[in-house]
């Protein structure tokens, strides 16, 4: 049995496996894909990451994965369907009915954007297309983009974008915007957004690089050809927590809900990253939470063997 089971091998999964490493933790990391690294391995280019500007998403996710071999992670292989939390253990198990003990658990899964499901949107994914404005609006400086979405973080998106793009388009699919009304006014008082209503994006076109998109009016049943370099998608997001519901407490959006200190409702079992509830979800704050998780976790270890 192992002091510790990570769940997931995005940033944070390997930040909190290196901790756990070197706390002198008995520990494993479970990862569903071959090559682990979480989201930002599909980054074209990460240029907020402190220390590394420039860098590609895939590198950087590398190097995460490396350092974490340097200290000698365990890695194992498989999809979590189950989690259960026993009186002097914590069980996993994944598709394949293999089952897997610990004393504590970091949930470190993450979350994935909801897609539109649109021709070109995953072929031009990190070619143009985007699900993070902060993180990729700086490559789009004086160019036209559009924002697809009517929520906070779509007229958030469309807000940071316009101080740096020529041209944003907002795409919404209804007449009214979802989005807090404070937001909503800091959106009208842009002067190079335009509000698409009733809009919905229908195709993203290009060559290597998006060059344009087909957006369909809705009411009138009309499609128009807009000439854009950048999309960016903020149409929401969805944990990964399929597994732990009904075990681990969730809000309504089905993030488990976990503070700084990334302790869930249950005792030994923690969330980091992406599919905790928290204000930020970057790479930044992922790599933290594995921190603070590995730290939470140690107390919980010297309390439990007292």
């Amino acid at each position: 049995m192992y002091d510790l089971i990570i769940i997931g091998a995005g940033p944070a999964g390997l930040s909190a496996a290196v901790y756990g490493m070197r706390a002198g933790l008995s520990l494993m990391v479970l990862e569903q894909t071959p090559m682990g690294g979480g989201q930002v391995i599909d980054t074209s280019e990460v240029d907020n990451y402190l220390g590394m500007p420039g860098i590609s998403g895939f590198d950087l996710g590398q190097k995460f994965r490396s350092h974490a071999d340097a200290l000698g992670v365990s890695f194992q292989g498989g999809r979590v369907v189950s989690i259960h939390d026993g009186k002097d253990k914590k069980t996993v198990e994944t598709a394949d009915g293999t089952k897997y003990e610990a004393r504590a658990l970091i949930l470190a899964g993450g979350a994935e954007h909801a897609k539109l499901g649109v021709p070109g949107e995953e072929s031009f994914r990190g070619q143009g297309v985007s699900y993070c404005a902060t993180c990729d609006g700086a490559f789009f400086k004086k160019r036209d983009v559009a924002v697809v979405g009517g929520g906070d973080v779509a007229v958030e998106d469309a807000v940071y974008l316009a101080a740096l793009c020529r041209k944003v388009y907002l795409i919404h699919r209804r007449d009214s915007l979802r989005a807090a009304k404070s937001l909503q006014k800091k959106l009208f008082s842009c002067e190079n957004v335009e509000i698409l209503w009733d809009s919905a994006l229908q195709e993203i076109s290009g060559t290597d690089l998006v060059e344009g998109i087909t957006v369909r009016q809705i009411k009138e049943d009309s499609t128009r050809e807009l000439a854009v370099e950048g999309v960016f998608i903020a149409v929401g997001m969805k944990p990964k927590t399929e597994a732990y519901r009904g075990t681990v407490a969730c809000d309504e959006g089905g993030y488990l809900i976990a503070g700084e200190d990334c302790a869930t409702n249950i005792p030994g079992i923690f969330a980091a990253g992406d599919i905790r509830t928290k204000t930020l979800r970057q790479i930044v704050t992922a790599v933290s939470d594995g921190a603070c998780a590995v730290a939470s976790a140690e107390r919980y270890l010297s309390f439990a063997i007292e």
